[in-house]
């Protein structure tokens, strides 16, 4: 009755922000262009990053075996349109397109066991735990969650997992407390991830929070006072 109550509240909670934001685009499937997707992320906007990989699209720089082969200047213009730290953005590049061409069989060890599919990703720059979760989850079809900065605030200002002085910690409590509450379907972890991330960057923000606005502000613990600081 505990876990079909909690179950039934964060089910609730998803439905209200997808009503209130709308649809989302998720990130790629595929996992190199996922992969491309993680490395244009770091220190950048989704609209810069967008523009960055809308470019790599043209060229067309989007395969392993297409990104090796193109033009220099071509792929160093496109990553530039992500911001800064363009260098450390083509070197992150370069190792990827060097591994996943050196390992055809990626995608098939991503979609197999869970170990595996963990270490298989571990040489790749630049992802992090929460961007080696998005590749299981978003390429990998696994029922993992990614746990970034947004999604850790969002769940613990609603009660979901505590907060912690050692951040690995706090990830570990958030991510169980979050997967206690959900089907163990890759379908409901993708919308979990999707809005819970959505809402901590646009919304229940780290300071200055929208709580006058928040779909969520009635079943918040941590909703804000009127005095209060994000």
């Amino acid at each position: 009755m505990i876990k079909w109550a909690a179950v039934s509240r964060l089910d609730g909670l998803l439905d209200a922000l997808q009503r209130f934001y709308g649809a989302l685009p998720q990130p790629p499937r595929d996992p190199f262009t996922l992969f491309v997707w993680e490395a244009l992320s770091v220190h950048s906007t989704p609209r810069r990053r967008d523009a960055a990989l809308s470019a790599l699209r043209r060229i067309p720089a989007l395969t392993p075996d297409a990104m090796w082969r193109s033009p220099k200047k071509k792929l160093e213009d496109a990553v530039r349109l992500a911001g800064s730290y363009s260098e450390q953005r083509l070197l992150a590049l370069r190792t990827g397109v060097d591994l996943f061409r050196r390992s055809p069989g990626l995608l098939a060890t991503m979609r197999g066991p869970l170990v595996a599919a963990r270490r298989a990703l571990k040489p790749l720059p630049q992802l992090g735990e929460a961007g080696a979760h998005r590749m299981l989850l978003f390429a990998g079809d696994h029922p993992v969650l990614p746990v970034d900065a947004g999604v850790s605030r969002v769940a613990r200002r609603l009660g979901y997992g505590h907060a912690s002085e050692d951040s690995r910690e706090q990830t570990r409590s958030v991510r169980a407390a979050i997967v206690a509450a959900l089907p163990r379907d890759v379908v409901a972890f993708r919308r979990a991830f999707l809005y819970l991330s959505q809402h901590g960057a646009a919304t229940c923000t780290e300071r200055d929070r929208h709580c006058a606005i928040c779909p969520l502000a009635d079943d918040c613990p941590g909703r804000a006072g009127p005095d209060v600081e994000g």
